[in-house]
Parts: C-alpha cells; sequence; structure tokens
C-alpha cells in the first residue's frame, strides 16, 4: 500500500441524486461549493479522497474529477468503489464500473478500488486480480465485509498474487463491532489498513445536534438520528469535556478516538473548517483512561447505529 495521510476525505455528501449528498445529508453541494475545501485539504497535506460510483450515481466522482485535474497526479490519492447492487448498469463487470468512474475522476488509475459490500464475495472479487496486473488499479480493499468474508476475500486473492490491502468499515464510539469481530486484529497482524467510515455517525456525535436542535427533516440522516438524539447527550457531552482538555470540539474527539484506535478515519468534509479541523487532531494522543470513558458512555447509550445497507459484523 502506498504511503497514506493519517486520514482521509469523504465525498459521499457530495452532488445530488441517488445517495446523493440532498437524498443522505439534506444538502446539495455541486463544484463551486466544494473547489475552496479541495484546495485547502491539498494545502494542509490532506490528498487522500474516498468517493464511490454509487455517491449520487457518479456526480461525487465527477465533482472530485474536476478537481483532479486542477493537481498532479501522483500529489493526489483517489478511493473509489463498486458497488454489486448496480452492477446491472455495466453489464455485472467490474472492469466497465471501473472503466467508467476513470473517465469521471479524469484519470487512468485509481490507488485504492473497493467492492463496497460482500453481495457476493465468490462472484466479484476474483474480477479484481486483472484490474490491477493492468495498471488500472495500484491496491484494492473490500468494504462492509464481516470477517469471514474478509477472509474468504484476501484468500482468492492471495491465489493471484494479490491481497487485501485495505478494509472500509463503519466504526465510531456508537458501533464497533469491528474490533469486538475480531477485524481490527486481523487486520493489524496482516498489513492492512482499516478505513473508518461515519466516524462521528453523519454528524450525530459531532456535539451540533441535540433534543433542542435536532436534523433538519427530509434526509435519510434526519430519521436515523433524530430518534435517539437523546440517548446520546450524555456522550457528546463528554466528548466536549475530554475536548476541552486538549482544545479540540466534540467532533474532533471523536475522530481522534478513532485515530488513537489504530485505525483511519474518513472524514467528511462540506466546510473549508471542516478541513482545519482535521489537520489539527493527526497527532492528538488521547490517553488510556479517556479512550476508556468515551467507551463506556457510548456503551452506556445503549443505541444501534447499524444502517438499511449494512450489518453487525459479529
Amino acid at each position: 500500500m502506498i504511503n497514506l495521510p493519517k486520514a482521509a476525505l469523504g465525498a459521499w455528501a457530495w452532488g445530488s441524486g441517488a445517495v446523493g449528498g440532498n437524498q443522505v445529508f439534506g444538502h446539495n453541494l455541486e463544484t463551486k461549493d466544494l473547489k475552496p475545501i479541495f484546495d485547502a485539504a491539498m494545502s494542509a497535506g490532506l490528498n487522500l479522497w474516498d468517493t464511490a460510483t454509487v455517491y449520487g450515481m457518479g456526480a461525487s466522482e465527477n465533482i472530485l474529477g474536476n478537481f483532479v485535474k486542477t493537481v498532479e497526479r501522483d500529489k493526489i490519492i483517489i478511493s473509489t468503489k463498486f458497488t454489486p447492487q448496480i452492477a446491472g448498469m455495466y453489464d455485472n463487470s467490474v472492469e466497465k464500473m471501473l472503466d467508467a468512474s476513470l473517465k469521471r475522476l479524469n484519470t487512468d488509475y485509481i490507488d485504492v478500488y473497493w467492492i463496497h459490500n460482500p453481495a457476493d464475495v465468490e462472484k466479484w472479487t476474483p474480477m479484481l486480480p486483472a484490474l490491477i496486473k493492468s495498471g488500472k488499479v495500484k491496491s484494492v480493499g473490500v468494504s462492509n465485509h464481516n470477517l469471514a468474508e474478509l477472509k474468504r476475500a484476501d484468500e482468492i486473492l492471495k491465489a493471484e498474487g494479490c491481497k487485501v490491502e485495505a478494509v472500509q468499515n463503519h466504526f465510531s464510539l456508537l458501533n464497533r463491532s469491528s474490533e469486538t469481530s475480531g477485524i481490527l486484529d486481523y487486520c493489524k497482524d496482516n498489513g492492512i489498513v482499516f478505513f473508518a467510515y461515519m466516524v462521528l455517525e453523519q454528524g450525530a456525535l459531532s456535539g451540533k445536534y441535540t433534543t433542542k436542535n435536532p436534523f433538519p427533516e427530509g434526509s435519510a440522516r434526519a430519521q436515523a438520528y433524530n430518534p435517539i438524539l437523546p440517548q446520546l447527550e450524555e456522550l457528546t457531552s463528554e466528548m466536549s469535556k475530554i475536548g476541552a482538555k486538549h482544545n479540540l470540539s466534540a467532533a474532533q474527539v471523536g475522530t481522534a478516538w478513532a485515530i488513537n484506535k489504530g485505525t483511519l478515519p474518513i472524514i467528511g468534509v462540506t466546510k473549508v473548517r471542516h478541513v482545519d479541523d482535521a489537520a489539527k487532531i493527526l497527532d492528538v494522543k488521547l490517553s488510556a483512561n479517556e479512550i476508556e470513558t468515551l467507551e463506556k458512555f457510548a456503551d452506556k447509550a445503549d443505541v444501534s447505529t447499524i444502517r438499511e445497507w449494512e450489518k453487525k459484523m459479529e
């Protein structure tokens, strides 16, 4: 795996359309809104960008691709995904979906290419080695795979002289099943980078949203998180208290926790200040007691944040 920064920046909320920013997050961000964010991130050395074909059905990749044209290709690291559920649009071919992504992203290779979910490990995984050997893909990962699925994917790839280089799963204070199921240990033991997505639960752990200030209605995250905000207030309050000791916000504490757990968090960026916040937490060291306290309050909240496309990793 190429040398990676300590965090990735996520473009899930970029662009509209199916599974786009308006539908999932309740806002519509286009190229003109996002260019200053991209520029700030690249200046800060945060050059790893994560997207997917399914995010806005190509809209996110298109926007990121407009920015890729403005920098030297070896100065940016691109992560995007093959999503089995929409494979029919690409003749059920991983390569054809990849080729469409390459075109939208204005590049001739992808640094990290993922199988977005394990709809059929035996069917889709064997299509990856040819992409690596062609040079179109530098490394491959699997997302939303449990431990057994991860191990099987690794077996399939190793038989072709490749391997799983990265795992990308939902991992936050409220969803630690990739740790308790042994996935984090497997990754550590096998030199696999663990990308943690939804570290802040789409803003529910940012400290911004409370029972008095819920998510605006009309988005998927409002539907998912507004009902559990009462249970989260003690946790986010504790995150703020710990943050005050480090001159950090609650959101920064949540992300720093993920880094301190040995993962590479994907930070959704929709404002320049999100980039600034991300840059400040990359080297923050939380104490063992602080980590234990955060996890204790998270357990006390006793909520499930497993979403409709996911499963618990145990």
